[in-house]
């Protein structure tokens, strides 16, 4: 009975841990959207793990937006430490797949850290798909990779588009717990079709980006810039 009363106990924790880890990452995401640095520096310096890369994650993308160069490199510092530490003690898809972002986010920051992240970066994503293949914000990351990176090196429109394309067909799976990237990846996309001059294709998957989520911002921003 004592065993029984322990691993129920075990199995409530782990269950109320992931479920505080999901509704983090959702006020990760709420915060972004609004654009709300301030908040996202909260919600980093009280989460741990996954959701306290994820903040810092988002908190650069935001300075690096706003110009705000430090500020990023040093967000994008902690989330990188904080996942690979994660993936020392455990091999888990998300870990590697958002610590791949991150490494690029950095070389995004710094082009200077290419020449050594770049390929760090492709096998820390294809670690990844490795550990699971049905993981949409995988697909997610690599369709990224492929839109910023040059041509000689092989990024591609072509190759954003199809890493899109199947990171889409996997987010209409049930999620729990780490859901994040949808709209994203219809705004990837639509970047891609656009450098492609496929303006009303671009145009069609930036809305169909902010009907995934109503707040996101940088969709609408698309939208209002080529309407």
């Amino acid at each position: 009975m004592k065993t029984l009363l322990l691993a129920t106990s075990a199995l409530l924790s782990s269950s109320a841990l992931a479920l505080d880890a999901e509704n983090t990452i959702s006020q990760i995401d709420i915060a972004s959207n609004s654009k709300s640095r301030a908040e996202l520096s909260e919600l980093a310096k009280n989460s741990t793990g996954y959701a306290k890369a994820y903040a810092n994650y988002r908190i650069a993308i935001l300075a690096n937006i706003s110009g705000q160069r430090n500020i990023a490199k040093s967000a994008l510092k902690t989330a990188a430490q904080t996942l690979e530490q994660l993936n020392d003690s455990e091999s888990d898809s998300e870990n590697y797949a958002l610590l791949s972002a991150v490494y690029g986010m950095q070389i995004a920051v710094d082009p200077m850290k290419g020449m050594t992240l770049g390929r760090i970066s492709a096998q820390t994503i294809k670690t990844a798909e490795s550990l699971d293949a049905t993981n949409p914000r995988v697909y997610l990351v690599k369709a990224i990779s492929a839109y910023n990176t040059p041509a000689m090196f092989g990024g591609s429109m072509e190759n954003t588009i199809k890493y899109a394309d199947k990171a889409l067909s996997l987010y209409d799976n049930d999620c729990t717990n780490i859901c994040w990237g949808k709209a994203e990846a219809y705004t990837w996309r639509g970047l891609a079709k656009q450098q492609e001059n496929l303006q009303d294709q671009a145009i069609a998957d930036w809305k169909q980006a902010v009907t995934v989520n109503p707040n996101y911002s940088w969709a609408k921003f698309l939208l209002s810039q080529n309407q």
